[in-house]
């Protein structure tokens, strides 16, 4: 017998109205933050970043692929990882779906990492994505847009992600050992070496030729990107987290 609580349909009823108008406010809120959003002030991008596409070596103005508007996911795939990171991959999953969509209202969205372009093909062939990805290898682009972290950063405990500093360090020896070997299980590598890359996702457009930056955010902020969660919310249960749960989607038993 469930321990919820429970009702008749009248209850359920008065109960979901309740909700709903909370629901309408959240809508409205969002619709503000959303303007809020686009008034931001935008930033020429002066610097000549180049990316290794599919097509050859690109330049951030030849990304936007004939559109004047560009989303770029800034996907944790370092350089040393054997494989793409799981969370990554669970929301590129839903942007894989709808990036047609997307590209037939003047926007162009794509995956950028500092893998090297062939270790992110063998991925995206695996996952069965069919999403451009490119890699900045070599490139500035993730160290100034604040995914990546340099080694010095992460040895001082000072590495800038989400718009402030953090130390990402392992606090004790114990949660060292933990920590590496949570990574070494999902991305083939150390703590360090995983965790100096991060989740991301910058927006830009293209005006008489020349690019702006427009919007980025970290963290927490992916939430409303990542499609499961927003699914889960709606769940009986919600997200009902126990650790590290999900896969990259080949990896479960059953379908």
């Amino acid at each position: 017998m469930t321990v919820h609580q429970t009702g008749t349909p009248a209850e359920w009823l008065a109960a979901r109205l309740e909700l709903l108008e909370a629901e309408k406010q959240l809508t409205r809120l969002g619709d503000e933050v959303s303007r809020r959003r686009q008034q931001l002030p935008w930033v020429r991008v002066d610097k000549d970043y180049r990316f290794e596409t599919d097509e050859g070596t690109a330049s951030l103005t030849d990304m936007f692929r004939g559109r004047s508007q560009l989303l770029i996911y800034q996907f944790m795939f370092g350089p040393d990882y054997t494989a793409g990171c799981p969370s990554c991959s669970a929301i590129a999953d839903g942007f894989n779906g709808f990036a047609v969509h997307l590209a037939n209202h003047d926007v162009t969205i794509c995956a950028v990492s500092r893998a090297p372009l062939d270790k992110i093909q063998a991925y995206q062939r695996r996952m069965g994505w069919s999403f451009p990805w490119a890699s900045s290898h070599g490139s500035d682009f993730n160290f100034d847009f604040g995914v990546a972290h340099t080694k010095e950063g992460w040895e001082a405990g000072a590495v800038k992600y989400n718009f402030r500093e953090e130390d990402l360090r392992p606090a004790t020896v114990d949660e060292k050992r933990s920590r590496d070997a949570f990574t070494a299980s999902i991305v083939g590598t150390d703590w360090e070496t995983y965790r100096r890359e991060g989740p991301g996702m910058s927006a830009f457009a293209l005006e008489e030729g020349t690019v702006y930056h427009t919007y980025s955010t970290y963290a927490r902020g992916l939430d409303a990107l990542w499609g499961m969660w927003q699914w889960l919310d709606r769940a009986p249960l919600g997200r009902n987290e126990t650790g590290h749960w999900w896969h990259r989607h080949d990896e479960y038993d059953h379908q």
